[in-house]
Parts: C-alpha cells; sequence; structure tokens
C-alpha cells in the first residue's frame, strides 16, 4: 500500500516523476493533507495549527536548507520529525548570488531599460563598479557562503569571511565589526534566528562604508527592510541584489521593485533543473526514511527522538 504524502506546490512533470509507486501525491490544496503520513514543504508555513490539520503527519521534509517555516517545537511535541536538504541548493544558489552582485554593480537591468527606451546617455549614466581589487564581506561561511567566497576570490575580489562557528583557512577570517568597516560589497549566507534576525539595520549600516553594496540570497528577515529603503534613499548603500525580502513576496507597488539600483528576484535562487532534482529527491529520500523506521542524517529537531522514545 502507498503512503499519502503531501506537498504544498504544483511541480512540473519532471520532478513528479520522481515519486515512485510507493507514495500516493496529494496537494497542493489541502483536502487530502488528513491522511498524509508524510509531507513535502517547500515555501508554506508550517504551524501547530496546521499540524493539527494532519493527526497521521510522521515526518515533515523541506525541500531545501531553512526551517525558520517550520514550527520544529510543535513538530517535535507531536511526535513529526522535522528533515532539510542543506546540500542540495547549494551550487544553485552560490552562482545565484553571484548573478546578484553582478547585476547590481554593473546596474544590468537599468541599462537594459535604457536601450528599451531607447535613451542616449548609455556612457555617461553608467555607474557601474569594477569587482577586481574590491573587497567583499562574506557573512556565514558555510556551504553557500564559502562556495562564494572562492568565486569571488576566482575574480580577484580581497575577500573577508565572518562566522564565529567555523575555523576559515583559505581566506581573511574577521570579526563582523571588520565587515561592516572594510567591505564595499556584504554577502549574507546566514540562517534566520535571533541571532541574525535584522543583522542589517540602521546601527550596523551606519557603521558601513558609504557607498556599500548589499547582497542577500538567504533569509529576507535577516535585513530591516525599512533601514535599506532608508540608507537606499541617503546614499549610503550604493546598490543591492536581494533574492530574499521581508515581507516576502514584495508588493507589485513595492518601492524595491521600482528603483535602479535595486535587483530583487522572487526566492528562486535554489530553482535551478538540477538544484530542485537535488531537493525534492533528498526531500523524497528523507520522507521515505523516517516512514521506514530509519533516522536521517538531516533531522532538524533531533529532540523529537526523546518524545518519540517516551510514547
Amino acid at each position: 500500500m502507498s503512503d499519502h504524502i503531501y506537498i504544498d506546490r504544483e511541480l512540473p512533470p519532471y520532478l513528479a516523476e520522481l515519486f515512485d509507486e510507493s507514495w500516493d501525491v496529494v496537494g497542493p490544496d489541502m483536502a487530502g493533507l488528513p491522511t498524509c503520513r508524510a509531507a513535502i514543504a517547500g515555501s508554506s508555513r508550517w504551524d501547530a495549527e496546521r499540524m493539527d490539520q494532519a493527526p497521521e503527519l510522521k515526518v515533515i521534509s523541506r525541500s531545501g536548507i531553512g526551517f525558520d517555516t517550520v514550527d520544529l517545537d510543535a513538530a517535535a511535541a507531536r511526535g513529526i520529525v522535522v528533515c532539510n536538504t542543506p546540500d542540495a541548493p547549494t551550487i544553485s544558489t552560490a552562482e545565484h548570488t553571484m548573478s546578484l552582485l553582478l547585476a547590481a554593480t554593473k546596474f544590468t537591468a537599468n541599462n537594459v531599460a535604457r536601450l528599451r527606451q531607447g535613451r542616449q546617455d548609455f556612457y555617461a549614466a553608467h555607474e557601474g563598479i569594477e569587482l577586481s581589487g574590491a573587497t567583499v564581506g562574506v557573512v556565514g561561511h558555510g556551504r553557500i557562503g564559502s562556495r562564494v567566497a572562492r568565486m569571488c576570490a576566482a575574480m580577484d575580489m580581497r575577500v573577508l569571511v565572518c562566522d564565529p562557528y567555523v575555523e576559515v583557512t583559505d581566506h581573511e577570517q574577521v570579526d563582523f565589526e571588520a565587515i561592516l568597516a572594510e567591505s564595499r560589497i556584504i554577502t549574507l549566507h546566514t540562517p534566520l534566528s535571533d541571532e541574525t534576525r535584522n543583522l542589517v539595520n540602521a546601527d550596523t549600516i551606519a557603521r558601513m562604508q558609504d557607498g556599500v553594496v548589499i547582497i542577500n540570497a538567504a533569509r529576507g528577515g535577516s535585513i530591516d527592510t525599512q533601514a535599506l529603503i532608508d540608507a537606499l534613499d541617503a546614499g549610503k548603500i550604493y546598490a543591492a541584489g536581494l533574492d530574499v525580502t521581508d515581507p516576502e513576496p514584495l508588493d507589485p507597488d513595492h518601492t524595491l521593485l521600482h528603483r535602479d539600483n535595486v535587483v530583487v528576484t522572487p526566492h528562486i535562487a535554489s530553482a535551478t533543473d538540477k538544484g530542485r532534482i537535488r531537493m525534492y529527491s533528498g526531500a523524497i529520500a528523507n520522507a521515505r526514511s523516517v516512514l521506514d523506521g530509519h533516522r536521517p542524517i538531516d533531522v532538524v529537531n533531533p529532540h523529537v527522538y526523546d518524545v518519540l522514545e517516551q510514547s
């Protein structure tokens, strides 16, 4: 008999084919959720109320790295294992970070718009930054951040890395204050936590260089949106490239979507052909492992097993 598994978004055929005959796939509407023993979580929020709609649920398997949209304690209290796929989005997200960095510093979209408008002041109006020799501050040296750091080094940039939880040997490791003081470009690669929420705020922006460029393909909550807007208005921040925002998605009329020096993409950094396959293959494998009584490597609420042992 096949297990019911819930997916929270429509999948293209090449991803739907990853579910073999052992699965009965339901969703993204909520009608079939109460019968499901497993769920693949994309960007939807899983709180206690939603979990209570799925009394048979044994595992919530994230098709990505971040798990800030899942209430881990509520899941553990209900005996629900939460997993993620931390390796799957690495390559695609790092590549997209570099595309944001390049688009923001070369004003790509702005120049395309000028050309389409038939304007003739192309050369005089272009205010791009040469990256070779520029200092980039990489905040977070995990899977994605470390790859971005290597890419920046390959472009002859001076790379500073801030990460209090790992020892960095291939780049210059500094504290966050040095990142703020010395970086022309700052790129964020941290999970969202109490420590990193609004990491970029009015106070930290004031300690940055004038004309700094901010890149964020991690979590929107790491930047205080109003502080970012104020700094863009004041010219303190020269440009920004964002794949994540707070709120998300932005309203079509939001000011960040209508600025020449801001590039915003809709949280799709990992959504490449190969990236998606890795994420969903990993999420499906994690779900199957839990239902078969095994403990996956990438469990993000390991305290659930204490609850399960006591029940």
